[in-house]
Order: structure tokens, then sequence, then C-alpha cells
């Protein structure tokens, strides 16, 4: 019997939970399926199943086996792809994930530019907040903010995430109060809420010295959605730390106001990067590689490199 094939069946078995639904998706008999994991147990000597006229259900072996017999299949395809792009250039699909934020502010960019260049691959963008197993949810590619050293994936550095404090002119107009590490508590805030950030401190430097201020005592609002943050600011609401990939531009056209520009604001939990990184068991197609560096030079256009 065709291994790989039997090893797709196995597949399409566990994924869909019945031999009867995995045959109707790929085609085949119901009894096709059966032999085919029948044979794969049989070469192994365990059973892969338990089945009941009312389930199918993954053994213990059964789990163990289908992590790699997934593992096997993708990078099969993975293979096949790159072998095609030899002769026929870069085609097929590319699954990413970023940030919400990143999807006005740069992504959207970059991918209408990179699927002009490239005509023949096609997108998926999940756009989220929330942390995703890149090898769970069968992603190529995630952009992130952080730092090169995350367990498991491979990180290239594609852009600076550098923090500005900043308001709207008709803020700063209705409150005249200087913007500086003695007044900031007396403003009104816009805080982003994540789990990954403190509300109660913040860190500036300046000519070598590092110290803490703090948020005034009740925001005058707070969101889990930057977007909606960004957009009070805009609208005159309140101060709130924009990272300067999504500020600069308004910053540009006068719409924000860069305060205390002399001071380095701390990246916090986020870390000082924007980064892609990609599962370290797997090696980069060169889908993945093009989106990349496609989107490093974006963002060097921006000055944010």
């Amino acid at each position: 019997m065709d291994k790989l094939g039997a090893i797709s069946m196995f597949v399409a078995t566990a994924e869909h939970g019945s031999f009867s639904r995995a045959a109707e998706q790929l085609g085949k008999t119901p009894s096709a399926l059966t032999k085919a994991v029948t044979h794969l147990e049989d070469e192994l000597g365990v059973r892969l199943f338990e089945r009941s006229t009312r389930r199918t259900v993954l053994t213990e072996a059964g789990r163990l086996y289908l992590e790699t017999a997934r593992q096997v299949l993708q990078r099969l395809h993975e293979a096949g792809e790159e072998v095609s792009q030899l002769q026929h250039g870069l085609h097929g699909n590319l699954r990413m994930t970023a940030p919400l934020a990143f999807g006005r502010s740069f992504l959207d960019e970059a991918c209408a530019g990179f699927l002009a260049a490239y005509p023949q691959i096609r997108l998926r963008v999940d756009l989220s907040d929330a942390f995703v197993d890149l090898a769970d949810a069968g992603y190529d590619l995630a952009l992130r903010e952080g730092r090169g050293d995350q367990p498991g994936l491979i990180a290239r550095v594609v852009g600076r995430n550098r923090i500005a404090i900043c308001a709207s002119p008709g803020y700063l107009a209705r409150n005249p109060l200087p913007v500086g590490p003695d007044s900031v508590e007396r403003h009104d805030w816009l805080l982003y809420r994540h789990t990954s950030l403190s509300r109660l401190q913040w860190w500036v430097e300046k000519d070598g010295q590092r110290f803490g201020l703090s948020h005034s005592a009740t925001p005058r609002l707070e969101s889990d959605n930057y977007d909606l943050l960004l957009a009070n600011c805009l609208a005159g609401v309140g101060l709130l730390h924009v990272p300067l990939w999504s500020g600069a531009p308004y910053i540009a056209d006068g719409r924000l106001v860069h305060l205390m520009a002399d001071y380095e604001i701390d990246p916090d939990a986020f870390g000082p990067q924007i980064l892609a990184v990609y599962p370290s068991h797997r090696r980069a197609s060169g889908k993945v590689l093009a989106f990349i560096d496609y989107l490093a030079q974006v963002l060097k256009a921006r000055g944010l490199a």
C-alpha cells in the first residue's frame, strides 16, 4: 500500500473524527480509509484509533503519530512547492498573523505592494492581539513586537518599536499645562489594556538616567483596542503612548504632537523590535522570505528600520 497515501488518510480521519466524513472529504470510500489505517496499525504494531459504532477516537499512540504525520505531510507539501517555484516562480498560499494595529499602520500597504510584485501568491492575513501558536494554528509567518530570542521560533528584525507620547493640538490648547515628568499625572490619559503591560508605571531615559513615571490615577479612556485609542487621541481626548510605526504620519502632518521628545520612552514588555517569526522546525520557504524582505523595505522607507 502507498505509505504516504495511508498517512494522509489517517490524518484526515483524525481531523474529521470519522472514517465516513474523512472519506467524503477525500473522495474515497470509508472502506478504503479503514484498510489504509489498519495497514498502518499492523505495520506499527499498535492501534491508532479506538473504534465503536458511535465514534472514532485517537489512542495515545495515535495522538503521538498524528503530530509527526502532520509534519511529514506539511514538509513534503512545502518541498513540492519550492521545487515547483524553481521553474515557475513564487506562487501558492501564504498565511500569516499579526497584531490588529499593524494592519492599518503599515501591513495594508505591504500586502498590496507584495501582491502586485508577486501575482501568483495568495495571502491570508489574520489580525489579532491574542498570542497565536504558529505550529498549532498552521501559520507560515507571524509579525510581532518583542525581542529576537523567542523559544521555538526563528526571528528576523524588520523594524524598530520606538514609543512616543502624543496628544492632538486641540487637547494641548485646552490643557496648556506643559507635559513633563512632573506633570504627566495631571493630564488625561488613554491607556491600552493588555495582560503584558503594567498599568501603574512606565519608564523613560534622558542623559543616561532612567526613572519611572506614572499615569493619572484614573484614565480618561482605556481599551484593549489600540485603533480606538488612537482615534480618540486624534480627537483630542487625552495623551497616548504611540508606537512610531503607527504615529509617525500623524506627527509629520501635525495631527499629533510628539511630547517629551528629548526622552527615550521604554518600549515596555512588547520589546524594542518589530519581528517576523516562523517556527524553528520549519525551513522558511521562498515566499516567506520574500514577504519578510518586502516588509523590511516598506518599514525602512518609512524610517522605521
